[in-house]
This record gives C-alpha cells, sequence and structure tokens, in this order.
C-alpha cells in the first residue's frame, strides 16, 4: 500500500522530513476494521510527534479519517463491509496517512451521509475532544434550560474550537465567549455560533465585564494556556472550572485555591491507550453524525490541500507549524 511516514524527527522543510513510501498491506486483528482511506485530516498532535519523537522505523502518522471497510476481524462488531466510517483512531497504533489502516471497531461509527469524505475527516479527533471537554470534563449539561452557565473559549478558531464552539452554542445554555485576533476569525466564530467574540490581545477581563453577561464560569484554554493562565484565574468566578488541551511546561495552581477553582485536562487517546470504555468513543461520533446530518453541526474544514502524498502533507505540518490556520486541514484521496 502507499502510505507516508517519517523516519527520524526532522524540520518540516527537510527533504525527508515526511516520505512517500509502499508498506505491506495490515491485515485486521480480532476487534479491528481495515479500512481504506479516503480522506484525512491533520492535527497539532502529528506535527508535535514528527518534531519531538524519534520512531523506530517508518512510522506513519495521522488521527483521524473516513474512509470505507474492507474486512473486519471476528470480533468486530457492528459494521459491515462497504460501510463508510470515521474516526480518530489511537495514538499508539500506525497512524491513517496510508491507503489502508486497521483501526479497533469500538472507536469507529459510520460517517455522516450528508457531507463528503474530505468535509467529514475534518471533525473526528476535534469533536471527541470538544465532546469530552464539555460533557465529560465540565459535565455541562444537553438542552436549553436555563442557565447561569458563561463558557470562554480561548484559541477558538482553530480544530477543537471551532466545533467546540458549536456543541456549546448549540447544544447547551451557556453564553459561549471565544477569543480571535483577525477579523476573518472573528467571521467564522460568529458563523459557527459563538455569542460573542473578544480580542486575545488585549486584557480579558475588561473585554468580558463590558459584554454585561456576569462571570465566567468555565474555560476551555486550547492553546498557550500558561501565558493566560493568571488571566483566567482572575475572571473566574468562584468555584468555576478551566479545562486545558496544550501542554503548559509550569502552571501555579496555587493561584486558583482562594476561588475553589478546578483544574481539568482533556485527552482524547487516554481511553484507547489504556483501553478504558473505548466504544463510548464510537457512541460519541455516532451522536456528532447525527447531528451533522440534521444540521446542527456543521464540518470545520477550512482548506483541502490535494492527495494525500508527503509533499500536501509537509505543507499542511508547516501551516500548523505556522499558527495562523482556521478550522481544519484535509487531504483527500491517492494518487496512482
Amino acid at each position: 500500500m502507499q502510505a507516508v511516514a517519517y523516519k527520524q524527527s526532522l524540520p518540516i522543510d527537510h527533504p525527508e522530513s515526511l516520505v512517500d513510501l509502499e508498506l505491506p498491506d495490515p491485515a485486521p486483528g480480532a476487534r479491528q476494521l481495515l479500512v481504506r482511506v479516503e480522506a484525512v485530516s491533520v492535527n497539532p498532535v502529528d506535527v508535535k510527534i514528527r518534531a519531538g519523537v524519534e520512531p523506530d522505523g517508518p512510522r506513519v502518522l495521522g488521527w483521524d479519517a473516513v474512509g470505507v471497510v474492507e474486512a473486519m476481524g471476528d470480533e468486530a462488531r457492528g459494521f459491515s463491509i462497504g460501510d463508510r466510517v470515521w474516526y480518530a483512531g489511537a495514538l499508539n497504533e500506525a497512524g491513517c496517512n496510508a491507503e489502508l489502516q486497521t483501526v479497533d471497531a469500538r472507536l469507529v461509527a459510520l460517517a455522516p451521509t450528508s457531507l463528503s469524505p474530505a468535509e467529514a475527516a475534518a471533525l473526528p479527533l476535534t469533536s471527541i475532544t470538544a465532546w469530552e471537554l464539555l460533557f465529560e470534563r465540565f459535565r455541562l449539561q444537553l438542552g436549553k434550560a436555563p442557565s447561569r452557565y458563561v463558557l470562554l473559549v480561548s484559541g477558538a478558531a482553530g480544530g477543537v474550537g471551532s466545533i467546540l464552539v458549536q456543541l456549546a452554542a448549540r447544544l447547551t445554555s451557556a453564553t459561549v465567549i471565544a477569543t480571535a485576533g483577525r477579523p476573518e476569525s472573528v467571521t467564522w466564530l460568529e458563523a459557527l455560533g459563538a455569542h460573542h467574540v473578544i480580542d486575545y490581545r488585549e486584557p480579558l477581563g475588561p473585554q468580558i465585564e463590558a459584554l454585561g453577561v456576569g462571570a465566567v464560569t468555565h474555560v476551555a484554554s486550547l492553546t498557550h494556556t500558561d501565558v493566560y493562565f493568571p488571566q483566567f484565574v482572575e475572571l473566574l468566578a468562584p468555584f468555576g472550572q478551566l479545562a486545558l488541551i496544550d501542554e503548559p511546561r509550569k502552571l501555579d495552581v496555587m493561584q486558583m485555591k482562594l476561588r475553589s477553582l478546578s483544574l481539568h485536562w482533556e485527552m482524547m487517546f487516554t481511553r484507547s491507550m489504556y483501553e478504558t470504555d473505548m466504544a463510548a468513543q464510537g457512541r460519541l461520533l455516532a451522536e456528532v453524525a447525527s447531528l451533522v446530518d440534521a444540521g446542527v453541526l456543521r464540518t470545520t474544514l477550512q482548506q483541502e490541500l490535494g492527495p494525500i502524498d508527503a509533499t500536501h502533507l509537509k505543507r499542511a505540518h508547516a501551516l500548523i507549524e505556522s499558527g495562523g490556520s482556521r478550522g481544519k486541514i484535509v487531504l483527500a484521496g491517492f494518487d496512482r
């Protein structure tokens, strides 16, 4: 099969940072599906691993895919040959930047029927991350019953933020405040359902106070948590909650004590790494697919770069490293 891999950690502009190669076709294990990949999206985790983890041999990255089931293990349930599925997969398994991939069936759901493979590929990893953060870490309630929830989404225009804003605004009663810096990002977030968009380059507290929405009860920090952490502590109401997905080197959590604030980490690969209630992610993706097909949620695809090969994946990695991309970057198909 055709695949894209990295053989050593190199800067993305190095000719061999990602390479095209041929690998043997994989065979599904007992609980796995064998999927012919149609489209993938690229996430910061791909960049972090390529840049910082030396592989033992050629390593295929990619944890966001849509494809068609070609074969099934004897213990795989819930699918049939020919089903179009979507999933994020497992960090400790070979990724989806290949024509064929094996994936545990419990992590998989049928893809939305209303989206193209490229449009759908933008959503699995970020949807799982956002859903778990909102409804498992924060335990926000689904539904529009009146509440005093005020949710600040910091770094909202990226991949996770673009679906998290939709989920919070459309499925809960929270007032959703997003941060952005560029006019096009403001427009994007307003279209996704953010009630207010503030400028991350200016102090956050005065901007939120001017909105008259009350104290912030929840902060979803999706990037640069260490930079904004003191501001988050100051603007959160007593007993407020902060959840993060990035990797700050140091946080002075003692600042949180006087207000009895709580801190949550969200890592969507925890379930697959520790084989803990893995089927929850399949159920979650099935629910997201239903919401997409009902018109409640929309794709967060912003750029489709071309087929799945080293040249286009290098460009995707470079765009993510630049820190200026909105929504998701997708590649679709293989050139033969």
